[in-house]
């Protein structure tokens, strides 16, 4: 049986990163919403915060997919660890495009209050995602 939880979860990475749709987190996000993740420090609180950021990823990986490989869920967390995807054919974060594609490992601690993300933790395998944009040697 599907929780709340890992369908409000699914719908974040569905059609927030995958399909774009920024106005979905001001539905599923608390206002005062914390990223506490160490590529986006000290975005503003809430959707308003999170939203530049999908915009540019999605910016510098238009074909970004998400794919959920495992969740673990309690009543007030859930840890995500999913496998980003892309083609790096648009600027990311002032670096120009290289053309290449990436598959990436994260892992994602996500708080949950009254059925929205309220605070987000998350770890990127950063070092294997630059060896395949090509910016660092192996």
């Amino acid at each position: 049986m599907t929780t709340a939880i890992e369908q409000l979860i699914k719908r974040y990475f569905e059609e927030v990163w995958n399909q774009g749709k920024l106005d979905v987190l001001d539905e599923i996000m608390s206002p005062d919403y914390v990223n506490h993740s160490p590529g986006a420090p000290n975005p503003l609180p809430g959707p308003e915060g999170l939203k530049p950021i999908v915009a540019a990823i999605r910016e510098g990986f238009p074909d970004l997919h998400y794919e959920i490989i495992n969740m673990v869920v309690t009543d007030k967390q859930v840890a995500v660890h999913t496998i980003m995807r892309g083609t790096n054919i648009g600027e990311l974060f002032g670096m120009p495009a290289t053309g290449k594609a990436v598959e990436v490992a994260q892992m994602q601690i996500e708080r949950i209050v009254n059925n929205q993300l309220s605070e987000h933790w998350r770890v990127t395998d950063e070092l294997t995602m630059m060896k395949q944009l090509g910016k660092i040697d192996s």
